[in-house]
This record gives C-alpha cells, structure tokens and sequence, in this order.
C-alpha cells in the first residue's frame, strides 16, 4: 500500500464507522386541536405546552398528552373567524412566582383587547375574575390584526398590530405616529402610569414626543404575524404579511427601538404602488419571497434548541399557504431563503405559527398539529 492511500482509506473506514447525519424531520408533539395559532411554553414547567385555539381556548399538553379541560376559555368574549379571534398569548418573565398571563384577542365588536389574566387555586386553569383589561384598540376593519404577544430580553411585554385593514393601508397608519395601528409596541404591566394599565418604559423613542404615542416600539408594518427574540443576542425577528406581490422578514438589533420598516411606501424592497411617503430612513427586509412561492409570511424563531443541530443560528420560518418552509442566517444583512421543505418529509396545510418548548427547541404549528423540528 502507498504512503499516499494508506490515511485516505482510513479516513474512509472512520467515516465508515461513524454515525449517520440524523435527518431533519417533524415529530408530532400533539395533534387534533380546532384552528391551533400559538404554542407556547411557560417559566417553571418544563414538560408543558399551552396551545392556542382560534375560537378563543387555550389547552394544556403535558408529557405528550393534552388535558381534557382548556386553561382557558373566553369564546363567549371574543369574535372569531378569517383574521379574528384568540390570536396572542404570552406568560409573564416571573409566572412561577405571579402567576400572571397575557392574551390578545378581538372582542365581539372586532377590537383588539390584551387582558391580564391570573391562575387560579388550580394551577391548570385560569381564575376568569382576575381579568384586567391592559390595552384597547379599535379595529377599522376585520382583518390585519396582528395579534402577537412576546416578552422582550429587557422584560417588557411587546404587542404587534396591523394597520388596521382595508387594502393597501387607506388610514396611511403605518407612518402615521398618531395611531398605535401597524406598529410594535412595548409597554411595562409591572406599573402603572398617567391614567393607563401599565406604564411606558424608559427609552421608548417616541415618548414625549408631541401628537405620537409613546407605546410605539417601531413603526411601518402591515401585519406583523409573530416576532420573536432570539435567545442568542435579542434580536428581533418580524414576519410581515405583505399586500398582493411580496412577503417579508425583518430583524431588529437587541434594544433598539424606532426602526421604520417601510408600508406603505414600500412592499419588500419595492416601492408600493399608490403608497405615501416613508418618514425617514426605512430599514429594508432580510429576506422577501413573492407570491409565486405563498401568499402570507408566518415569522419563526432563531433555532437554538439541542434537538435540531443542523439548525442552530438559523431563522426558520414559512407561508400559511404553501406550506413552504425557510432559513437565513441569523447574522445575514440580506440574504435568500433556503428552503427545507423537502428536507422534513411532509408539506403542513395552513401553517399558523412557531414556537419554542422550555429546551428552546424549535417547533411549528400546522395541519390541526404541533411538531418539533429534529435533526
């Protein structure tokens, strides 16, 4: 044998020896639910799930099982149907010790409504008299109600919503500093101040400012359907609904507020036909797809989780429509999604949203189900 074959066939019979790539597939997590739009894990539980139904339920998976009774149940409270209903959950930083939750939701009139909530004596289930209403917001038209719900890294609980409706923005609200309408907003539940529910933190860059609201975290959305943080950084991450030509994915730096991202003088990096002027600089979308791959963007989380490694530092998210599923970089400026559909052996039918379980692994809402990515 020569000097030259003898380490490549060792290299070869290593290879050989080692264990094959795990796949990258969906595992079921739970299944069977009635118009499921969120997932979300609480602090302290571990082994505990909370999925959100449309019509305005909150049910409870534990240990792969899901509980006969609902957490919660407020579908005699809120309308639903199309782009209406239970739409945001979120858990307060400190639920273990508080008890306290978050939802966001459309009243029968159609207006979003964020209302705290408590768990009562029964810790799987909610006390419905601890509700206490945080934010009121009139709804112009029936659709564009964003609706999620996260706590920021800095503690501060952060809402996303639409502009209101209608085609192509008619209020102009997302320039418009007057309206909380097709913004993120961040606002602090831990005090109140000046009459409101909660108090406005420190470093929100319109406070103060005359004829703008100083909720607003940041401006020039359409339909923010799910942010994220990433677990690595901060950063925020923003799928946006687009109008009839572009979807898009943005990413905001760890606590900097005040970026404008574009509607309606802009869909994607294009300019909006009929669209108004931006107000200032507008931050462009990290990624965009048009409309010959979907029809509406479902934002995701930055993978960290251990389950799926061939992910980790990549953005994952995909359309309600197609079923499509992509990633980006964490750290790309602008880049083109890489799509790993066909990688996870099954295509999902109105794929509704991400999550993470308390290990941070990645999981994803479609087809009536819950699934975690692995491999």
């Amino acid at each position: 044998m020569s000097r030259r074959l003898a380490p490549a066939l060792a290299a070869l019979a290593l290879a050989a020896l080692a264990p094959a790539a795990q796949a990258l597939t969906l595992e079921p997590v739970a299944t069977g639910f009635d118009a499921p739009l969120l997932a979300v894990a609480a602090p302290g539980q571990p082994d505990t799930l909370y999925v959100v139904e449309q019509g305005g339920t909150v049910r409870i998976v534990r240990g792969g099982r899901t509980l006969p009774s609902p957490f919660l149940d407020i579908s005699d409270r809120i309308s639903s149907g199309g782009e209406q209903g239970l739409l945001g959950l979120a858990f307060h930083p400190r639920f273990a010790e508080n008890g306290r939750l978050y939802v966001d939701f459309t009243d029968p009139a159609g207006d979003t409504r964020v209302v705290e909530y408590r768990v009562g004596r029964d810790a799987d289930a909610v006390d419905p008299g601890t509700a206490r209403r945080i934010l009121a917001v009139d709804q112009p038209f029936s659709n564009h109600n964003g609706g999620h719900l996260a706590f920021g890294p800095d503690g501060f609980l952060h809402v996303g919503l639409g502009d209101g409706g209608g085609g192509g923005d008619p209020l102009r609200a997302g320039q418009r500093l007057d309206t909380l309408l097709g913004k993120i907003l961040r606002i602090d539940v831990d005090r109140r101040s000046a009459g409101r529910a909660y108090a406005i933190p420190p470093g929100n860059p319109f406070a103060g400012r005359r004829g703008a609201r100083a909720e607003i975290w940041h401006l020039g959305l359409r339909n923010p359907w799910r942010f994220s943080f990433d677990r690595q950084g901060g950063a925020m991450w923003i799928g946006d609904v687009g109008q009839n030509a572009i979807e898009e994915v943005s990413r905001a730096p760890a606590g900097r507020g005040g970026l404008n991202f574009g509607w309606n003088a802009f869909e994607g990096t294009t300019r909006f036909p009929g669209g108004g002027p931006a107000r200032g600089r507008v931050v462009g979308p990290v990624a965009q797809y048009t409309h010959a791959k979907g029809c509406s963007v479902t934002g995701g989380f930055v993978s960290r989780g251990p389950a799926a490694p061939s992910l980790r530092g990549r953005y994952v998210y995909a359309d309600y429509c197609s079923g499509r599923v992509w990633t980006v970089p964490a750290g790309a400026r602008r880049a083109t999604g890489r799509e790993i559909t066909a990688r996870l052996g099954r295509t999902l039918q109105n794929v509704t949203s991400f999550g993470e379980d308390a290990q941070g692994n990645l999981l994803i809402i479609g087809s009536g189900s819950v699934f975690r990515f692995r491999g």
